[in-house]
C-alpha cells in the first residue's frame, strides 16, 4: 500500500495552524498545492478529514480521531530519518566481516583495535570461514566484505590484494630441525608433516606450486603429509602437542602464544599466498563498514611502503658492502 506522507503532512499542518493559507506558508508551498495534497489523501482514504466553509475550517470526527496518530507518524518518521542521517555522519552502526581464520589471528586484531578506539559504540561481527565460505558470505550479503585467500575471482566479486603471507614450517623446540635458521622444501623429505586439507584454501595453492610431488630445482621432492586438517590453527595445536611439524601460512602463528614452537622460513622456492579484500561488485557499504574497509586498505598501503623501504635499505647496504670490498 502506498503511504501518502506529503498528504498526511498537509493534513497535520492545516489542523495545527487552523487554515490552508497558514499551513501553506509553514510548508513553503502554495495554497493550491496544499489543497491538492489534502484532496489526494482524502481520496485515497475514502473519507473527509477536514470540513471547509467560506469562513472556517474544522476537523470531521474521523479527522479528529486521525490527527494524533498522524502527528505520531510524522514524528516517528522524522526521528528515524534524523537517526539514520546522524548515524551516517558519525559512521555508527554494526559491521559484519567474513575472513579466513588466519586473517583473524595476526592481521585483523591491530586494525580492529584501532577501529574500536575511534568508534567504541560500533559492534563488529566476524564470520571466520574457509576460503569458499568467505566468498559465499559476501555474495549472500551475510558480510559486507571479506578477507580471503586470493584465487580465481568470482564474477560478482571485486578483489584487492592486501598482504603476502609466506608459508613456513612450524615445529616444537625438540624437533630435529628446530635449530635451523631456514630450510628448503627438499630438506622436509623424511619428516612427518601436517598439511591443510582440501576445504582450506592453502591446499590448492600448495599443490599448484609444488605439484603435490613436484620438482623443486633438479631433484624431486616427496613430502609426507601424515596428517591433514581443515584449519591452520588445528595444525598449530597438533604441533604444540608434539605430533609432527606443520607447513602453515606465517600469519597462522600468533606471536608469543606458543613459546616452545619455532617458525622456520621455507626456501627454494619461497611460496606465499595473497590475502585479498573482497566486496560485491557495485556494493554500497554502510558508513560504519566503509570506514573499516578503508582502514584495512590504508594499513595494507602502509605495509607496502614499509616493505619497500626495508628492501631499498637492504639494497643500499649491500651496494656499500660491495663497494668497500672492491676498494679492499
Amino acid at each position: 500500500m502506498k503511504i501518502d506522507i506529503i498528504g498526511v503532512q498537509a493534513f497535520v499542518a492545516i489542523a495545527d495552524h487552523g487554515g490552508f493559507q497558514k499551513a501553506a506558508d509553514v510548508l513553503n508551498i502554495t495554497q493550491t498545492a496544499i489543497t491538492q495534497r489534502l484532496r489526494h489523501l482524502e481520496d485515497f482514504l475514502g473519507v473527509t478529514l477536514i470540513e471547509r466553509t467560506t469562513r472556517s475550517v474544522g476537523l470531521t470526527t474521523i479527522g479528529e480521531d486521525f490527527l494524533p496518530r498522524a502527528r505520531r507518524l510524522l514524528q516517528e518518521l522524522s526521528a528515524a530519518l534524523t537517526e539514520i542521517r546522524e548515524t551516517g555522519k558519525a559512521q555508527r552502526g554494526d559491521v559484519s566481516v567474513a575472513c579466513v581464520p588466519t586473517a583473524g589471528i595476526q592481521y585483523l586484531p591491530a586494525i580492529i583495535q584501532e577501529y574500536s578506539a575511534r568508534y567504541p559504540e560500533n559492534r563488529i561481527k566476524i564470520l571466520d570461514h574457509s576460503s569458499f565460505g568467505v566468498a559465499q558470505a559476501v555474495l549472500r550479503r551475510e558480510a559486507e566484505f571479506g578477507i580471503n585467500v586470493a584465487t580465481a575471482s568470482h564474477p560478482e566479486l571485486v578483489s584487492t590484494p592486501l598482504v603476502e603471507d609466506q608459508f613456513v614450517l612450524i615445529c616444537r623446540d625438540d624437533h630435529p630441525v628446530a635449530r635451523a635458521a631456514s630450510l628448503t622444501w627438499a630438506q622436509l623429505e623424511g619428516h612427518a608433516l601436517i598439511f591443510a586439507g582440501q576445504v582450506n584454501g592453502n591446499r590448492p595453492l600448495r599443490d599448484s606450486l609444488l605439484g603435490g610431488t613436484a620438482d623443486i630445482g633438479p631433484m624431486p621432492v616427496a613430502l609426507q603429509a601424515h596428517y591433514e586438517v581443515q584449519r591452520s590453527s588445528t595444525a598449530v595445536g597438533l604441533v604444540a602437542a608434539g605430533i609432527a611439524a606443520a607447513v602453515v601460512p606465517k600469519l597462522a602463528m600468533q606471536s608469543g602464544a606458543y613459546p616452545r614452537l619455532r617458525v622456520i622460513p621455507l626456501l627454494d622456492p619461497v611460496i606465499s599466498r595473497t590475502l585479498a579484500l573482497v566486496v560485491r561488485k557495485g556494493a554500497r557499504l554502510s558508513p560504519a563498514a566503509q570506514v573499516l574497509h578503508d582502514l584495512i586498505l590504508a594499513r595494507s598501503l602502509e605495509g607496502e611502503r614499509s616493505q619497500k623501504g626495508v628492501t631499498s635499505s637492504n639494497g643500499a647496504r649491500k651496494k656499500a658492502r660491495v663497494k668497500r670490498a672492491s676498494k679492499a
